[in-house]
């Protein structure tokens, strides 16, 4: 009875510490937990899979996060400069994609799903295996990754030999210490690891049970209000003109408009992502005058608590040439304009997603280059 209770013991407190983000990490010394993942290439990976190379490195990351993102082309040079020696490198992403609030992606144009690690790849250009472990997230518990960047260091046996960081920076230009570079030159030479674990900063695992917490979070935003307001010609020349401190994108639809209302939902989601930085949306609805109703029913369906602005007039053509000589008039419009009205983006008909967060993620910048 007792032996039977320390078992449903250890089991809970497993669950707890996992659902809590509580995860211990695989101790310096023990036998590596073996893997089944798919990659990129939809192919599947285990231990086995590198039992040519000398040393494994094992390092959990994430498309999303900003840390993970300054250390992909150190990741990539690590490969580069170690590739004829023996030492075999391998990206997990244990990231569950339901667990991400929406508030999350202010530093990404891309998130954490098996399809968007493809294109991360693809765009980066990686040169080492890229596996999915995000389901289940077995790799991540088993080995006790806590953070993005994570590596862990295996020898010829298998067994661990460094678990931490890779560098003490994210902002390459302040690094002072290369543990991971460290690590791996000294099990080449046959010598003991100098520094065996080290402490590790960045986006923590987004573990399954988090997912409660981004369906609240995407509740507390579609309960939030939302409001339209008059407009001239005059007014939009303004809006336009953008005199404020953050990056706008502007839309301009009708209600109805079928292109219009399709991509509405993936702009409100655009900036749900990013409004938490220098960035704001604008919606300026170009139904007929009297439609204010209409115009308010679409944009409380929508969730829209944006600045939305209802053009007053039913002088389309005024407001065209006004706005972009190159419009010819057709909806939806879409462009992205810095502070001062420098036009970085437009879009006649409906938006490609990526390319637009893109556009945003490079215009305000990337979380290190602010370091």
């Amino acid at each position: 009875m007792f032996t039977q209770f320390k078992i449903f013991a250890s089991l809970f407190l497993v669950t707890f510490c996992y659902a809590f983000g509580q995860v211990k990490t695989l101790e310096i010394g023990a036998v590596a937990p073996d893997f089944n993942l798919v990659g990129i290439d939809d192919k599947n990976y285990t231990l086995d899979s590198y039992s040519d190379a000398d040393i494994l490195v094992i390092i959990f990351t994430a498309n999303h996060c900003p840390t993970a993102q300054a250390y992909e082309g150190r990741i990539m040079k690590l490969v580069d400069d170690y590739k004829n020696k023996g030492v075999a490198f391998v990206g997990i992403s244990s990231n569950n994609p339901d667990a991400l609030r929406l508030d999350e992606y202010g530093y990404t144009d891309i998130g954490d799903s098996f399809d968007d690690m493809k294109q991360r790849a693809k765009d980066k250009n990686f040169n080492f295996p890229y596996l999915y472990d995000g389901d289940l997230q077995e790799a991540a518990k088993a080995y006790g990754a806590i953070a993005t960047p994570h590596v862990f260091i295996l020898d010829k046996e298998r067994k661990l030999r460094f678990a931490g960081r890779i560098d003490d920076g994210e902002n390459i230009k302040k690094v002072t210490t290369h543990d991971t570079r460290n690590a791996i030159n000294a099990l080449l030479a046959g010598e003991k690891v100098p520094v065996e674990t080290t402490k590790v900063f960045g986006c923590s695992i987004k573990w399954v049970s988090k997912q409660e917490s981004a369906k609240a979070t995407l509740e507390k935003m579609n309960a939030e209000k939302v409001e339209v307001t008059s407009i001239d010609v005059a007014g939009i020349v303004d809006v336009v003109k953008n005199k404020s401190e953050k990056l706008r994108l502007i839309n301009f639809y009708a209600t109805w408009c079928g292109p219009c209302v399709t991509e509405f939902p993936e702009l409100i989601e655009i900036n749900r992502n990013f409004r938490k930085r220098a960035f704001e949306m604008v919606t300026i609805s170009l139904d007929l005058p009297n439609k204010d109703d209409q115009v308010l029913k679409f944009l409380t369906k929508t969730y829209a608590s944006t600045k939305n602005y209802h053009f007053n007039s039913d002088d389309k053509y005024k407001l065209i040439d006004a706005v972009d000589k190159d419009w010819p008039g057709s909806l939806p419009f879409t462009i992205i304009v810095k502070p001062g009205g420098e036009i970085l983006y437009k879009k006649l008909g409906t938006i490609d997603p990526p390319e637009v967060r893109k556009v945003i993620v490079e215009s305000l910048g990337r979380y290190w280059e602010h370091l």
